[in-house]
Formats: structure tokens, C-alpha cells, sequence
């Protein structure tokens, strides 16, 4: 499989738009387009950006592997998150006992649903 292949397949299975996508990692959806379809490669930082974005390996997305799960030294999945702060967060929420998570998601689904009612 190519590498614009894998990179629809990864945004697809998301089911996220190329805009969606090309403003997460800072290109124009034409761009990604072109990435997606094979006309163009994308840079280094790019690729890197859409590894951290899909939670994948560089090596996947190349094509040199066929297993896409990339993880940190720690277990968790590396982020393109920008917010210290909110990395920490993320990077510590798989720590979190049951009971907390549960919490967490009960507090998640009342926000989710207050933003579908706006």
C-alpha cells in the first residue's frame, strides 16, 4: 500500500475530513490532497506531524511495516498537543484508576452533549 493510501486510510478510519486534518498539522486541505493521492510527498515534519496525528508509525505511514501502533518509553501515544499543561493531562489520564476514568467520562459525555445542543 502507498503512502497516500495509508494516509486516507488512517484519516478515513477517523472519520475525519482533509480539512480537519491539513488545519491539525498546519498544510491546505489541497496539500494533503495531493499527499493522499500520490502526487506528492510530504516533508519530514510533516510526515512526523501526521504520525503524531493519526498515533502511528512513521514506518507504517512509509510502508516499511505493516503494524501502525506507536507508543512513548512510558505506554502512552505521543501527541502534537501544544498546551504543556494539557499534554501532562493527557499523558497521565491512562494512569487513572477505574473509578476516576468513569468520572471523567460521565463529565465528558455532559459537555459533549451541552455543545450538540448549541
Amino acid at each position: 500500500m502507498s503512502l497516500g493510501a495509508r494516509l486516507k486510510k488512517e484519516r478515513e478510519r477517523r472519520n475525519w475530513s482533509q480539512i480537519y486534518v491539513a488545519e491539525k498539522i498546519g498544510i491546505t486541505n489541497a496539500v494533503l490532497s495531493n499527499y493522499e493521492r500520490d502526487y506528492r510527498d510530504p516533508d519530514t515534519e510533516t510526515l512526523k506531524k501526521l504520525a503524531l496525528l493519526y498515533e502511528v508509525k512513521t514506518d507504517y505511514l512509509l510502508g516499511i511495516t505493516d503494524n501502525p501502533i506507536a507508543y512513548e518509553k512510558d505506554g502512552t501515544f505521543p501527541t502534537i498537543i501544544k498546551d504543556p499543561e494539557l499534554e501532562r493531562w493527557h499523558k497521565e489520564l491512562p494512569k487513572s484508576d477505574e473509578e476516576d476514568l468513569r468520572k471523567l467520562r460521565q463529565m465528558w459525555e455532559i459537555i459533549k452533549s451541552k455543545g450538540n445542543n448549541e
